[in-house]
């Protein structure tokens, strides 16, 4: 059976509801967190989707010397820790540098390893040691095949709670392209597999000083994702994806947010009713 274990109270994976990987892209206020973080729970309460609370304190990997990168570590987590106490979900942030990942483990459920930095070999066995679960987002440079290496060196550190993220692929410059045979590929190394649906659409860079992207086209990714077949789908939110200091042109708004998440539920009940016996007999 393919599954990691979260916290003591979720499980992604064979046999366990889908799992909802979503936030803001960065921290902005204490308040706007907490508020994004309830109304996210509340909707995904409603729908029996499990939710795992994502924002990053930092955001390392930004376009322009300029653009805004979020919070100081101390106060980032801070933040985290009020999301775990007062909405009563379990959250997941990225780790740029080995040394941040022992004190962000202290905090948060679940560390991100991002596309970028997930060949760094400190900074996986790193985050291994700390015994939390790992997501790790695979390189937008690497076929899913070479995840294998990568797999190997966080077993090697001494973890076998992995997450494998599809991000999509650089596809000449600004865009990147989704691949949906490495979903399968990916869940060939029996670990679950989450789609990026967000990050999937970004434009990288697209904007000169910036990064774009292409929200519309989030619902047919997801969708088609889940028809694929995904244990998890993380999608990075927003009450008002416009306004956002980071990755507002490929952040789903809030107000979107549960009629998408309807439509996924639609496309994984028509999997399990077409893997019956009863199906398979008539067609």
């Amino acid at each position: 059976m393919v599954c990691t274990q979260i916290t003591d109270n979720l499980s992604i994976g064979d046999g366990y509801p889908l799992t909802l990987i979503g936030g803001p892209c960065v921290i902005e206020s204490e308040y706007f967190t907490l508020k994004m973080a309830e109304k996210i729970r509340q909707i995904c309460d409603r729908l029996g989707i499990s939710f795992v609370f994502k924002s990053s304190f930092d955001k390392a990997n930004r376009t322009s010397l300029d653009s805004f990168r979020g919070h100081s570590l101390e106060a980032g987590l801070e933040i985290l820790q009020l999301v775990k106490d007062r909405i009563g979900v379990p959250t997941l942030t990225d780790i740029h540098e080995s040394y941040q990942a022992a004190t962000v483990a202290e905090v948060v459920d679940v560390l991100q390893i991002p596309a970028f930095l997930c060949r760094q070999t400190d900074l996986l066995l790193a985050a291994a040691a700390t015994g939390r679960a790992i997501n790790v987002k695979k390189g937008q440079f690497l076929a899913p095949w070479d995840m294998k290496h990568v797999i190997s060196k966080l077993e090697a550190g001494g973890t076998k709670r992995i997450l494998l993220t599809e991000r999509g692929t650089s596809f000449g410059y600004n865009s990147l392209v989704v691949d949906f045979r490495s979903l399968p590929q990916l869940r060939s190394f029996n670990y679950p597999v989450v789609f990026d649906a967000t990050h999937s659409v970004q434009l990288p860079g697209g904007q000169g000083s910036k990064s774009g992207g292409q929200r519309q086209f989030i619902p047919y990714l997801a969708r088609a994702a889940a028809a694929v077949g995904i244990d998890a789908l993380f999608m990075e939110i927003h009450a008002n994806p416009d306004l956002a200091p980071s990755d507002g042109p490929n952040m789903i708004p809030l107000v979107n947010l549960e009629h998408i998440l309807k439509q996924i539920l639609c496309v994984r009940a028509g999997l399990e009713v077409a893997s019956q016996p009863e199906f398979n007999a008539k067609n």
